[in-house]
């Protein structure tokens, strides 16, 4: 043995049982175990309520909820500065009515019900025009919009087994009715387009995917992004007096200029934010100038509940700060940086816009 291995041997009996325990504990460590702490020292300045008065347009609630529950409820919204919460989830005929009903008893001003329609029915004979004639009824009950969920276009199919596309011709009586009524459409069609895209180390959701695989949109399966979303835009097209929110910024947050493009093309289509806040808080500075332009048409929207993590969104719309964690990582494995919205743009993306829109809701609260 030469004198060089020898010296090999030794370090090696020395450090190796250091070495080993620490490479290990890294060749276990999942990617959704690694939460690494920033060393970036930067100021600060947390917002755990909104510089103003706001109407979360995209919320699930059940209407029907105890006395308890509301007062619990009502006090988290003022916490948030919250004034006013529209549920989305309302449902139809006599559940809709009760729901509208006991909010109404409760907080006459605080709480906003949009109807939903019930495709389940979408072979009955003339169904369009019947659900178009409920529709009517549960405006008459106090439902101020429409609500329809993302399975028109993507699971809602037909005796057949045929999807029905978000632009079927046997839904035209719905969106009339609803120019008519002169109530919004609030729609969500499609999901992120990642969730179409192959799930491999290119996928920027490969995270959320591989903890949700039923989240996935394989084409074995499914029409493409792409189609799903064309048939959303036709239908816009179709319906120029029919006014539309288009929720989750129409998946479209990482491409505001296509976004944009849209709104310009079609002034029947608003947007709102719920869910997709780590798309702008990734581009602060096109994403502020996006918000300049089109602050007559954008609404504030949250979609899934939980009070805390509304104080991310109010960071990033109200504040300059750079480099700070978003609330959910498998949506944003990526930092945030604040917009500093103008606080006119604020105004319209809190309540200005939604007021213009959403018929019959009440302004008492709200600066001019």
């Amino acid at each position: 043995m030469t004198r060089t291995t020898q010296l090999f041997l030794l370090l090696a009996s020395t450090f190796l049982p250091i070495i080993l325990p620490a490479a290990r504990a890294q060749q276990t460590m999942t990617i959704e175990e690694y939460e690494p702490k920033s060393t970036l020292v930067v100021p600060q300045h947390p917002v755990t309520k909104a510089k103003y008065p706001f109407i979360d347009v995209h919320n699930h609630q059940n209407s029907s909820m105890s006395k308890e529950a509301l007062n619990k409820l009502v006090k988290e919204m003022d916490a948030l500065n919250m004034r006013t919460m529209i549920n989305l989830s309302g449902g139809s005929g006599s559940e809709l009515k009760s729901g509208v009903a006991n909010l109404k008893n409760n907080y006459p001003n605080r709480f906003v019900v949009f109807a939903n329609v019930d495709f389940s029915k979408m072979d009955d004979p003339n169904f369009g025009e019947k659900a178009a004639a409920q529709l009517e009824q549960d405006v008459r009950n106090g439902a101020q919009g429409l609500k329809i969920f993302k399975n028109l276009g993507m699971t809602v199919k037909d005796k057949n087994g045929k999807r029905v596309p978000t632009d079927d011709p046997r839904l035209n009586p719905i969106w009339q009715k609803c120019a008519e009524l002169k109530i919004p459409v609030l729609i969500h069609t499609g999901e992120p387009r990642s969730f179409f895209d192959p799930i491999d180390k290119y996928n920027e959701r490969w995270l959320e995917l591989t903890q949700f695989p039923n989240r996935a949109r394989p084409s074995s399966e499914y029409p493409s992004w792409q189609q799903v979303m064309q048939e959303q835009h036709n239908l816009f097209a179709k319906h120029p007096k029919t006014i539309f929110i288009n929720a989750h910024l129409g998946w479209l947050g990482g491409d505001l200029a296509t976004l944009g493009k849209l709104m310009d093309k079609m002034p029947n289509m608003y947007t709102e934010i719920g869910a997709v806040l780590a798309e702008l808080g990734r581009q602060p500075h096109f994403a502020r100038e996006w918000f300049i332009k089109y602050q007559d048409r954008v609404l504030f929207g949250k979609d899934a509940y939980e009070p805390t993590e509304y104080h991310t969104y109010f960071r990033v719309l109200e504040t300059d700060d750079e480099y700070f964690n978003y609330y959910r990582k498998r949506h944003a494995f990526w930092k945030m940086y604040g917009l500093n919205l103008p606080d006119e743009v604020l105004k319209k993306l809190y309540y200005k816009n939604a007021l213009k829109i959403i018929p019959r809701l009440d302004a008492t609260g709200f600066p001019k």
